[in-house]
């Protein structure tokens, strides 16, 4: 099995992004997580850019002991001081420098001929390994630059002492085979390359990053440059966590694997979120929060039967507890009833079918079931069908209610069996409602208390409702879970008279 280095920028190229940067202390947190996570090489940041990016970077490095830190520098002596005095005091230092070699740059930017940039390059690596055993070279604009031109650079540079050379796609402009075929050009064309480690660095402009980098290591790259949750300039880098877990999902048919201890890719996903407030999408591949959720009934119940009918990895292989079980309109009776079990309900076959109707009648209307909606199902449909007759049903409910207008009620109610409607009034929605039940059902009870709480979070979170009523000394407690609050509430006070009367004819057979 062959190792593949993973050379993390998270803290230099990914806290370039827009709303990624991060305090000297957080980027020291993030540093350590890395150390955890034994990524290769830490590049720190970019020494010369600012007092507080020098101190972060030497601090790193003064401070992380299982891993490489390396400091980016400019083909240019004070970058490459800078760098040096950065990470002097590693364990492991490396200097990383570059300078842009595609035609488009040198005249644009640099304003320099090839020979310029190339003797550049070649004191800027020569000054670097003065300093320091590991340099790596770094060809900007790789992808849109002469290929004969690379290979002559690169060349010099290894002569030069660079250890590993960098193959950039910049502005994530190449495709997976042109890229590929660009490593084996390199491999093949310049003499010294078995002296240095190919190293690639590709940003995701098109989306294709992580094919970009797969596509260079199958080609001869050992070296993926790469950041946790894929941040960085523009549309980001190749994400860390799809690049290792690709190679260690598919090790045996790539003879390829990192040293990268998995476990911790999901907690240094969060980690990096808490600290700079910037979440990943949900259908981000392996940290996403949907990467290890499932809501169709057919792949749930696959899922329930044997995991890897609908999961390539383990959730636990990257630091998840658990995979998800998203309760939602497309699940199936199978994943519905494992929650139930979940939860601690056990039921008879009669009564999850009674249950089940309920929670589908449900998903209908939110987006998606939490366990507290479960046990309202429980509480709202299964204490009541355990009573010995439902004497009340609510059929149907229609409230009108406005600033203008007077509360009204009209309510279907079946009564032992029959359908009976009325209208009625009230102070507010939730009274006329009642009223027109209490005269409906010719109630003597009193109501004695009303409670309303919100089950889960959101504007589509199911409204519990807990109503006690009283009659002749006798009290009950009912209730009633509703996306409408008025339904939940009429819900809760029919389900308390069920009850009462459930007791009195109890009593009266007693």
């Amino acid at each position: 099995m062959e190792k593949i280095r993973i050379f993390d920028t998270t803290l230099r190229d990914g806290e370039q992004s827009p709303g990624f940067s991060m305090h000297v202390s957080e980027k020291i947190r993030m540093a350590k997580q890395l150390e955890n996570l034994r990524v290769d090489t830490i590049e720190a940041g970019y020494p010369i850019a600012s007092k507080g990016d020098f101190e972060a970077v030497k601090t790193i490095a003064e401070n992380i002991k299982r891993c490489q830190v390396a400091a980016l520098a400019r083909t240019s002596n004070d970058d490459i001081k800078r760098a040096w005095e950065a990470v002097k005091n590693g364990k492991s230092p490396r200097i990383h420098t570059f300078i842009s070699t595609s035609d488009l740059h040198l005249k644009h930017q640099l304003r320099k001929s090839k020979e310029e940039v190339l003797d550049m390059a070649v004191k800027a690596v020569k000054q670097a390994k003065s300093y320091v055993e590991d340099v790596e070279f770094s060809a900007m604009d790789a992808t849109r630059s002469s290929r004969e031109y690379l290979a002559q650079i690169f060349e010099a540079v290894i002569d030069a002492g660079a250890v590993s050379i960098n193959v950039p796609d910049t502005v994530g402009y190449t495709l997976p085979n042109e890229f590929g075929d660009l490593i084996r050009y390199l491999k093949e064309n310049v003499p010294n390359i078995n002296k240095a480690i190919i190293s690639v660095h590709c940003h995701n402009d098109l989306g294709l990053a992580v094919a970009n980098s797969y596509s260079a290591v199958i080609n001869g790259a050992r070296q993926v440059e790469c950041t946790i949750n894929g941040i960085g300039e523009r549309a980001g880098n190749t994400s860390l966590e799809e690049i290792v877990m690709i190679l260690r999902t598919r090790k045996k048919l790539l003879k390829l694997d990192t040293g990268v201890a998995a476990h911790n890719l999901y907690p240094s996903s969060r980690l990096l979120t808490s600290i700079t407030g910037i979440g990943v999408q949900p259908n981000k591949a392996i940290v996403g929060a949907n990467a290890f959720a499932h809501e169709s009934g057919i792949h749930q119940d696959g899922v329930l039967k044997e995991k890897t009918t609908y999961e390539i990895i383990t959730p636990e292989s990257i630091g998840l507890p658990k995979n998800k079980l998203v309760l939602g309109k497309h699940s199936g009776r199978h994943a519905f009833k494992e929650r139930l079990n979940n939860l601690g309900y056990d039921l008879s076959e009669e009564d999850l079918n009674y249950a089940f109707n309920f929670f589908k009648a449900l998903a209908d209307k939110k987006k998606e079931i939490y366990d507290e909606d479960i046990k309202a199902i429980i509480t709202d449909v299964i204490i009541t069908s355990d009573l010995e007759k439902q004497r009340y049903k609510l059929i149907n409910l229609n409230v009108v209610s406005g600033s203008v207008s007077i509360p009204t009620a009209t309510i279907v109610l079946e009564i032992n069996g029959k359908k009976i409607r009325k209208a009625g009034f009230g102070d507010g929605p939730v009274d006329a409602a009642f009223k027109t039940i209490a005269s409906m059902i010719k109630t003597r009870s009193k109501l004695l208390e009303y409670k309303v709480n919100a089950i889960t979070e959101g504007t589509d979170a199911q409204g519990e409702v807990s109503v006690k009523i009283g009659e002749k000394g006798i009290e009950i407690i009912g209730h009633g879970a509703d996306t409408d609050i008025i339904i939940a509430s009429a819900k809760a006070y029919i389900n308390a008279l069920n009850k009462l009367e459930y007791l009195k004819d109890t009593s009266l057979k007693g």
